[in-house]
């Protein structure tokens, strides 16, 4: 009889898992977006300052003009296509942000594999490796309820040291796979250290303490 309720238990706390994924899920890719946006318009910035690659700026910018008109209630029908096209007629850091842009728009369309192909080709290029850090973290954000969860953990790990960017994100996708693996224990760790590191950023570390508590052992 105590298996029983143990597995109702289990079930019960699954299903709970899932709602609280249902809710903080759009809350990470949309922080993760507007990441790439923050760092796309400082690169180009950057980027314009020197004279030799004001032309490869133009053609991103007219890229992501044509792709997310101003005003606009969505993106153009072919936004991933120009994205494709400017990624291809560009390098460097132009040829990564567009490519992060493509891959973002496809997620947007339920395209999640393809955004996550796109993800893995910038995670395995010669780009910055702040982008390719960036990379990974998306790849696995958007493989975090489907993919399998020591695979998804197993490529987190290089980016949970301090001295990482990405490092609270990482952290907090890793709480949520140890989760989906089972590892409860793990899990709550994890969110407790994001929830006690006053370095945490604030939406964080709002999330992580609610996770925090319900994985907390039952009293």
């Amino acid at each position: 009889m105590a298996d029983i309720f143990r597995e109702v238990d289990e079930d019960l706390r699954r299903e709970r898992a899932a709602n609280l994924w249902r809710r903080f899920g759009p809350v990470l890719i949309t922080a993760a977006v507007l990441t790439v946006a923050a760092t796309a318009g400082y690169v180009a910035w950057q980027r314009w300052q020197s004279a030799r690659n004001q032309e490869q700026t133009a053609e991103l910018g007219r890229a992501l003009a044509q792709a997310l008109p101003a005003g606009a209630s969505a993106p153009a029908t072919n936004a991933a296509d120009l994205l494709a096209g400017a990624a291809a007629r560009t390098d460097g850091a132009h040829a990564a942000l567009a490519r992060f842009y493509e891959a973002g728009l496809r997620a947007r369309q339920g395209d999640r594999e393809g955004a996550v192909a796109l993800y893995d080709q910038l995670a395995g290029t010669e780009a910055d490796p702040v982008f390719r850090d960036l990379a990974q973290l998306l790849a696995v954000l958007h493989q975090v309820d489907s993919g399998d969860p020591k695979q998804l953990l197993s490529r987190l790990t290089p980016l949970m040291g301090s001295d990482n960017p990405w490092n609270w994100s990482a952290r907090e996708l890793a709480g949520l796979l140890s989760a989906r693996d089972g590892d409860t224990a793990r899990a709550r760790e994890l969110f407790s250290q994001l929830a006690d590191d006053p370095q945490t950023p604030a939406g964080v570390r709002a999330r992580a303490t609610e996770l925090a508590d319900f994985y907390a052992p039952p009293k």
